[in-house]
């Protein structure tokens, strides 16, 4: 059975990925007039038991983002960023490895003397004692919305994982909540500290 695409997709961006002992085709596709972005996979397992796809619209739903990555929100008259992938968490940098990082530009634009690209960007991440069975892509989608003279950015992402890593993944969750402190802040407004 095909996907059909109709009016909303005419755009596609594929990829072949390295997972377990074989490969996974995944397309990317999105619209050149809107910020829309849907993934569509296809396996050369011959047993795709072992491997569990999960979709993310909202990256802050994601155990992997939770954990691992920082996420950029920002909105102002000319600017609709939710949910854009901002970086890896510092404390993270050593067990975290990109496994590719692209970038497609689509349109150029000259908005109030500056230029500012359309685009799409492709992020695969994976976790490094486990980078055979975890795979994290996020795709992030910069549309200019001339109607409104906006720059609309949008990201979704897919996860391909083993049973295994998302137990590993778990052991992350479990150790983040286990270590995280509570750290109130000390008032002490009242106090004055002169200098002579």
């Amino acid at each position: 059975m095909s996907l059909k695409l109709g009016k909303t997709l005419d755009r596609n961006y594929n990829l072949r990925i390295h997972f377990l002992d074989s490969f996974y085709d995944v397309g990317v596709f999105f619209n050149k007039k809107s910020s829309f972005v849907l993934f569509n996979i296809k396996s050369d397992l011959s047993n795709t038991n072992n491997a569990k796809i999960k979709m993310f619209k909202n990256l802050e739903s994601s155990q992997f983002c939770d954990i691992f990555i920082n996420l950029h929100n920002y909105t102002n008259s000319n600017l609709d960023i939710r949910n854009q992938f901002k970086n890896i968490k510092e404390e993270y940098n050593n067990e975290i490895n990109y496994l590719f990082n692209e970038t497609i530009n689509l349109t150029k634009v000259e908005v109030n003397d500056k230029t500012i690209f359309d685009f799409l960007t492709i992020y695969g991440l994976t976790i490094n004692d486990i980078s055979n069975e975890f795979i994290f892509i996020i795709a992030e989608r910069a549309y200019i919305n001339r109607n409104l003279n906006k720059k609309v950015v949008r990201t979704t992402a897919m996860q391909i994982a083993t049973t295994n890593s998302l137990n590993i993944l778990n052991d992350y969750s479990n150790e983040l909540k286990n270590h995280t402190k509570i750290i109130k802040p000390i008032n002490k407004s009242n106090e004055v500290i002169k200098f002579d």
